[in-house]
């Protein structure tokens, strides 16, 4: 079903260095603010709270942020969202340099940047299909290169600049994140436009958010490739939460050895990403998507046992490939499918379970860690995946892959939301 030519738009070529820039300053805070926290505290759970704020507006807001997706001009709403974030992250730099940073004003600031974050990322994987005609080739190609710039930016080289320029001042990479966000936001708005989605007559916002989580849940691939990433993002952010602690007790680097060691998955992520169109024609979408989940849940298990850390850095590199490859191809198969009118609430509802999941791994690897050992939530994180590998292996496999591509082939028409059928 991979036909059609891989041409690229011109406009594509400006979202991709949009979100490029933006990815180098995610990565320079993904870095600095679990470091900025850890000045603060070195309170699990506290360091928890400020991992987890990100990802509540999805809990929170996730599905209605979808239906007002599927309202709004895609574009802008990326472009308001950028400089909205741009403009919040001068509060915690303006604290910073007044030396009255907290632990609550980190977590209220993740938060509303995770409020960004939803209606930014939501509009974009919206927008993505309808720039590209909806054709599977181009979807596949154009999420690969938006993969590995973001893993290439917001883990490769975002990582190691974060803990330098944390030695400048704590807000230093603040700053540097607010700037990319501007970026961003001017560089989104010479995109092309694209047509509004069809106004619903007397739909209510409810009632459409609700008729878009239907979509999913009653699917059984759309509801297997949303239940991987929320599963994964329990194991993952459990990982995540204590990870600081773990390289600086276990593996005994600091600063920047840790940045060092997130530049390792993304190297992994960045490799998985470039082959993953290949690993997908050669062994079907739904069988590489179950083998890189099994891999993912064999490299945290690799990585709890390691006491080395270039041992730990391969675990990390490993991990990341699995995950590169799967953040392309499930995202592109979703885009593929799923009718243009409903591409926002699909999308937001199947991130809304994966970042709803997050919170809960990152409050459970902190209590974890406290109540037993640091490398405790990293054994049951890979428990979690390799688990989650087995149950939904047969959700997208070969076989209901192929229906779903084929039934998406002709005409894009779909029924409207009173009378959904999701195949």
């Amino acid at each position: 079903m991979r036909t059609g030519t891989a041409k690229l738009p011109s406009g594509f070529g400006r979202l991709w260095t949009a979100q490029t820039v933006s990815s180098l300053g995610d990565g320079i805070t993904h870095a600095a603010l679990p470091l900025v926290a850890f000045t603060l505290t070195r309170d699990p759970l506290a360091l928890a709270v400020v991992t987890a704020a990100s990802t509540l507006p999805w809990l929170l807001f996730g599905i209605l942020g979808g239906a007002l997706v599927d309202r709004w001009d895609r574009r802008r709403t990326m472009w308001v969202a950028d400089t909205a974030r741009a403009v919040l992250l001068a509060i915690p730099a303006a604290a910073a340099g007044l030396d009255v940073l907290s632990i609550p004003l980190l977590a209220a600031v993740a938060f509303l940047l995770g409020l960004g974050g939803l209606f930014f990322d939501t509009a974009a994987t919206a927008y993505l299909p309808d720039l590209l005609s909806r054709d599977p080739a181009r979807l596949e190609l154009a999420n690969s290169r938006l993969r590995g710039a973001q893993t290439a930016m917001s883990g490769f080289a975002g990582p190691p600049a974060g803990s330098a320029l944390l030695a400048l001042g704590r807000a230093v990479p603040l700053v540097a994140d607010a700037v990319s966000f501007a970026l961003s936001a001017l560089l989104v708005r010479t995109l092309p436009a694209m047509p509004r989605p069809v106004p619903e007559a007397r739909e209510s916002l409810l009632r459409q958010a609700r008729a878009g989580a239907s979509y999913v849940f009653r699917n059984q691939l759309l509801l297997g490739l949303a239940l991987r990433p929320a599963v994964g993002n329990i194991a993952f952010l459990a990982v995540e939460t204590v990870l600081v602690l773990f390289a600086h007790e276990r593996l005994g680097i600091g600063a920047y050895g840790f940045g060092l060691l997130l530049t390792a998955e993304a190297a992994g992520g960045l490799f998985g990403a470039a082959v993953a169109s290949r690993l997908g024609r050669r062994l079907g979408t739904g069988t590489a998507l179950t083998c890189t989940a099994a891999v993912e849940g064999l490299a945290i298990l690799g990585l709890a046992s390691a006491s080395d850390p270039y041992v730990a850095g391969l675990a990390l590199a490993v991990c990341g490939a699995a995950m590169g490859a799967t953040m392309v191809l499930g995202p592109s198969l979703r885009q593929a499918i799923v009718p243009g009118h409903l591409m926002g609430r699909v999308a937001s509802t199947s991130r809304m379970l994966a970042m709803c999941a997050a919170p809960l791994g990152a409050f459970v690897g902190g209590w974890l860690a406290s109540a037993y050992d640091i490398r405790t939530p990293l054994y049951t994180a890979a428990a979690l995946l390799l688990t989650m590998t087995a149950v939904t292996a047969s959700m997208t496999n070969n076989r209901r892959v192929e229906a779903a591509l084929r039934a998406a082939a002709p005409a894009e028409e779909a029924p409207r939301d009173g009378a959904l059928d999701p195949a």
